[in-house]
C-alpha cells in the first residue's frame, strides 16, 4: 500500500478521517517526524528517503528537474469538501502502487 506524508497545511480533519475510514493506510504528518516548519526542500526530501507520497506542492516540479526522486505529489485543494478528499485518498491507497506515483504530480479530486 502507498506510504503518504501529510504537509503542514493538509486538514487534520483529511488525516484524521483518512485513518478512521482506512486503519491500515501508513500516513505520516512532517509534525511527527519533527519536520514542522523545515523548507520545503528538507521536507520533499525526507518524502522521497521514505518512499512516502506527499501532499506538498512547493518545489516538487524543481525537485524532478534536476532528476531527484520524488516518489509522487498529491494536491488537496483546501476547498475540496473533506469527505470528498478522504475517499480520493482511500482510493489512492488502495488501488494503486507507489511506482503509479513516482515523478508525477497530480490533483485531486480524481474525476
Amino acid at each position: 500500500m502507498i506510504q503518504f506524508a501529510a504537509d503542514e497545511d493538509l486538514d487534520n480533519h483529511i488525516v484524521r478521517g483518512l485513518r478512521h475510514r482506512l486503519p491500515e493506510v501508513d500516513v505520516v504528518r512532517v509534525q511527527e517526524v519533527d519536520l514542522s516548519g523545515a523548507p520545503d526542500e528538507s521536507v520533499l526530501a525526507w518524502a522521497a528517503d521514505m518512499d512516502r507520497v506527499s501532499t506538498m506542492t512547493a518545489a516538487a516540479h524543481s525537485r524532478i528537474a534536476r532528476g531527484e526522486a520524488l516518489p509522487g505529489l498529491i494536491i488537496v485543494p483546501q476547498s475540496l469538501a473533506i469527505g470528498a478528499a478522504i475517499e480520493d485518498l482511500v482510493l489512492v491507497a488502495t488501488c494503486s502502487v507507489s511506482d503509479d506515483w513516482a515523478n508525477h504530480v497530480r490533483f485531486i479530486p480524481l474525476a
